[in-house]
C-alpha cells in the first residue's frame, strides 16, 4: 500500500516551513473529526452523508500524495451515492494508513 506523504505539501509551500506546519496543523485537526463523523454515517447506513464525508476526507488523501487511494476514495464516494458499500475495507484502511501517518490516537 502507498504511504502518506509531504511532496504535494512541499510543493505547494515553495520551501515555507511556516506553511507546511500550518497546513499539516490544519489536517491533523480536521482529520479525526471527519474521519469519526464518516464512521458513524456508515455504522448508521446514512450511505448518502457518509458519501459527503468521503468527498470531504478524499481531498486530505490528495494532499498526503495517496495518488491511488484518492482513486479508491473517488469510487468509494460513488458507489455509496449508490448504495453500494463495496470499497468500505480498503477506504477504512487508508484512513488508518493517514491515521497512523499523523500520528492520531
Amino acid at each position: 500500500m502507498e504511504q502518506p506523504n509531504k511532496s504535494y505539501i512541499n510543493s505547494l509551500s515553495g520551501g515555507d516551513l511556516h506553511f507546511e506546519e500550518k497546513l499539516m496543523a490544519i489536517i491533523k485537526n480536521e482529520f479525526p473529526q471527519e474521519k469519526e463523523v464518516y464512521q458513524t454515517n456508515i455504522k448508521n447506513k446514512n450511505l448518502k452523508l457518509a458519501a459527503e464525508n468521503v468527498h470531504k476526507l478524499k481531498h486530505k488523501i490528495s494532499i498526503l500524495g495517496l495518488k491511488n487511494s484518492y482513486e479508491v476514495a473517488m469510487t468509494f464516494e460513488n458507489n455509496l451515492l449508490k448504495g453500494n458499500i463495496i470499497l468500505q475495507d480498503e477506504f477504512e484502511s487508508i484512513l488508518k494508513t493517514i491515521t497512523d501517518y499523523l500520528k492520531l490516537p
